[in-house]
């Protein structure tokens, strides 16, 4: 009798329960989106602020002293945990020397490095050119060649100690930091113009991973290079982790304003839908129906109401999430199965919150119905 009375109810309601069925879609869906979204945040982050160049450095332990320097044998032991430790995405040798321009008459900061390396690291350069392909080739930051009237293609020469060497500049590039005053160069050709074979200033690392993460690659690498210091770069770190905490936030106020909406809007339709049965409710107390009964016919609707709409919404939010992710960071987002579970407690918990009116059909007095007298919550 329960299922028959339940079956018949839904199908004369289903105006309103189709409403309340919407409501509670949209919320599923846009909580399930955003919370796939959050599960997978962390390493979308990670992946997007490698993109923008190194976080940790590697220099020598006296490195407030001018000349201070480590041996490139500093630097083969970290291209080699580069090589193994997949958390290393990227990593690049420096030497830096203040050389002198004599067509200029002006000094500037010549960055002997591995081009190749800091390509892949320094995929957001502006570049007005191309890459050096030749050890006699550089690239020249846009300030330096503003200052020194260097365009691509043009030949100039460098001075260091009386001794000189020349490039052509086979690019320029705009980085929107230091990277601007600088020219860049092969790392054996600037090791020669300074007479440092063997020799680096510092190298850059691009580490993947959590805080926790990053931490232990660089107490990996301290370890093995007891001579140098490995610190991170604070500027990304901190950013890293500020951008992160603060999307974290913005998404539990979402989610949080999104299942009081949800609330809302079971709450009024579940509102209406006992007043509109009050006949209905009536007769079945004043034939000996059970109050308790009576509401868990409603509980059930508000359960099916949920279950469904969770399916439902659950199904449409992975595609949306994955459409969010790719507006934003340019790749799609794998589905997080423990969102189903979580989303499902989120929604039963909204509706059955919204059901609070149905704790008003106790108050219903059968003689007053019968009487058709009104009656309303």
């Amino acid at each position: 009798m329960f299922w028959r009375i339940f079956g018949r109810e839904l199908r004369a309601s289903r105006a309103r329960l189709a409403l309340a069925l919407l409501v509670v879609v949209s919320g599923a869906a846009v909580v399930s989106a955003l919370v796939n979204l959050q599960l997978d945040i962390d390493g979308k982050l990670e992946r997007t602020f490698r993109v923008f160049g190194a976080n940790v450095l590697v220099t020598p332990k006296n490195g407030a002293a001018s000349q201070a320097l480590m041996p490139v044998s500093a630097w083969d032991e970290i291209a080699a945990r580069a090589r193994s430790d997949n958390r290393i995405v990227g990593a690049a040798p420096y030497l830096y020397v203040v050389a002198r321009i004599p067509a200029a008459s002006a000094d500037a900061i010549v960055a002997g490095t591995d081009l190749n390396r800091v390509r892949e690291m320094s995929s957001w350069w502006k570049l007005d050119g191309r890459w050096p392909s030749a050890a006699a080739e550089a690239l020249v930051g846009a300030d330096v060649a503003r200052k020194l009237s260097i365009t691509p293609g043009r030949r100039f020469t460098v001075d260091y100690g009386g001794k000189q060497q020349a490039f052509t500049a086979a690019g320029i590039i705009t980085a929107g930091g230091p990277e601007d005053n600088q020219i860049f160069t092969g790392l054996a050709p600037a090791q020669q113009l300074a007479g440092l074979d063997g020799r680096i200033s510092l190298a850059q690392l691009s580490v993947a991973g959590s805080a926790t993460q990053i931490r232990q690659v660089m107490n990996n690498l301290s370890a093995a290079l007891p001579d140098a210091n490995v610190r991170p770069i604070p500027e990304f770190t901190t950013a890293e982790a500020q951008l992160a905490e603060k999307i974290r936030m913005l998404v539990g106020a979402t989610v949080t304003l999104i299942l009081a909406l949800t609330v809302l809007g079971v709450l009024a339709s579940m509102a209406a839908l006992a007043t509109e049965r009050r006949h209905d409710v009536g007769v079945m107390k004043a034939i000996g129906g059970p109050t308790p009964r009576i509401i868990r016919l409603f509980l059930a609707e508000v359960g099916a109401l949920a279950l469904a709409g969770t399916i439902v919404g659950c199904l449409l939010g992975y595609p949306l999430s994955s459409w969010i992710s790719e507006r934003a960071f340019g790749s799609g987002v794998a589905m997080q199965w423990e969102v189903v579970p979580l989303v499902t407690a989120l929604m039963f918990g909204a509706a059955l919150a919204g059901a609070l009116p149905l704790r008003l059909l106790g108050r219903i007095r059968p003689a007053v119905i019968l009487r058709g007298e009104g009656w309303s919550l």
